[in-house]
């Protein structure tokens, strides 16, 4: 599946979410242990970190001995790794079109990056590309039924999209068929005490940017409030939910 990704849009609304990022960045904490997990037992000396952001990960390989290179489109995100010294070395840079040369890590390393590729399969292919032979490629994203509550919520606002929609798990497995790979799929739901924390969740995260590229227009009141009503409640609180995809490819 194809789709047009307005890259300097995402670059621009991660690059403003730089300096809260860390922040509200439970989920990719959660997505990357995860993933590390999967990788237990494996001999890893050089990763390419791609869609690094604030270099979180990088600075986690580099502490583990690792020589790191760190990958982001955002100038913004790039430069705040590197001024808390994450990584050896930064490349500003598209997963999609990866400035380095064939099998040049042990383990190309993506968490919660390639849901903002225009075709998933493209963006597993070069990262794949820049990985040695006998090394893998590690990678999380999104699936579909993503922020189910939300897509839920705004139904009783408009019929306009206000948040993204994520590939199928098929269209994920589709997407890594040929290659020697594991998958697997969690389901992440956090709690938050009002609609408006959420959103600033998302927001912080750089995350409300839309995969179509519309601008977002500031919410109302009003909107506010119907979407506090539609919104799917447990126990008081406002739940997000999202379906995880972990993977791991062995590159031949």
């Amino acid at each position: 599946m194809t789709r047009h990704v307005n890259k300097a849009a995402v670059a621009a609304a991660f690059g403003r979410a730089a300096t809260t990022y860390d922040c509200h960045a439970q989920l990719q904490r959660a997505s990357g242990t995860l993933l590390t997990e999967m990788l237990e037992g494996r001999d890893i000396s050089t990763v390419l970190d791609a869609g690094c952001g604030t270099g979180w990960y990088s600075r986690a390989w580099r502490e583990k001995g690792c020589h790191v290179t760190a990958l982001d489109l955002s100038a913004t995100m790039l430069s705040h790794a590197e001024q808390q010294g994450c990584a050896d070395r930064y490349l500003e840079g598209d997963i999609e079109a990866i400035n380095l040369p064939d099998r040049h890590v042990d383990l190309a390393w993506s968490n919660l990056a390639v849901q903002w590729c225009n075709e998933l399969r493209s963006g597993l292919r070069e990262l794949y590309r820049v990985t040695r032979s006998g090394g893998w490629v590690a990678f999380t994203t999104l699936a579909a039924g993503s922020m189910c509550e939300l897509h839920t919520a705004w139904q009783a606002v408009d019929e306009r999209p206000h948040a993204n929609q994520f590939l199928p798990f098929t269209s994920i497995q589709d997407a890594c068929e040929g290659w020697r790979c594991s998958l697997q799929i969690h389901e992440i739901s956090q709690s938050y005490d009002s609609v408006l924390s959420a959103m600033h969740s998302l927001k912080g995260i750089g995350a409300t940017h839309l995969h179509d590229g519309r601008k977002a227009s500031l919410m109302t009141r009003q909107q506010l409030q119907k979407l506090s009503l539609a919104w799917p409640q447990k126990e008081g609180q406002f739940p997000l939910t999202w379906q995880l995809v972990c993977g791991v490819i062995e590159r031949d």
